[in-house]
């Protein structure tokens, strides 16, 4: 009988840790998701910001060509996050140079639809910032599930496996990269 008790008492445990588990994996799930809709959001405000620069910079072509192709690769990265951290890295340099072309245009600093989309962007970054940090949160929570004793054990009998933390640059910094006319 008491090899039953204690049968029963491990075998809930086993239960209650394998639910810890899962609620960390589904944790991280979601907060990838909502990096996933933060990112779609800068995606969805660059046209706009390219079509406003393009109206005062003509001859800036190549920049806003690199900025529409990285925008292009961000976007059908669907990788781990760390080929989508690089595939963002790069967008936000590209980035980061088309903003950098607007400290050369006082009109174009000035101009209102302009100031809203930096303005736009800014908050996205911001919402990307803390997205990333929700994430990496809950990609830390799962981890140390996977390597702690007991869970780990469960871990590996059902094929929980670790998570890459989503590293990425913020495309509005206080220092501006020169760009050479």
């Amino acid at each position: 009988m008491e090899l039953l008790v204690l049968l029963f008492v491990i075998f809930v445990w086993g239960l209650f840790l394998y639910n810890r588990l899962v609620r960390a994996r589904n944790a991280c799930d979601e907060a990838w998701a909502g990096i996933d809709t933060e990112l779609k959001r800068r995606y969805d405000l660059i046209p706009a910001l390219v079509e406003t620069v393009k109206g005062y910079a003509a001859y800036e072509r190549e920049t806003l060509n690199r900025v529409i192709e990285a925008r292009s690769r961000a976007i059908a990265s669907t990788g781990s996050p760390a080929s989508q951290a690089r595939d963002e890295n790069i967008f936000v340099g590209a980035l980061r140079e088309l903003l950098a072309i607007a400290e050369n245009y006082p009109h174009l600093k000035a101009d209102e639809h302009f100031l809203q989309l930096q303005k736009e962007l800014i908050n996205t970054e911001d919402r990307i910032q803390a997205a990333r940090r929700f994430y990496n949160a809950n990609v830390r929570d799962l981890n140390n599930l996977l390597e702690s004793v007991p869970t780990n054990v469960l871990a590996q009998w059902f094929g929980f496996e670790k998570r890459e933390f989503f590293e990425i640059e913020s495309a509005i910094e206080r220092t501006t990269p020169e760009v050479k006319l």
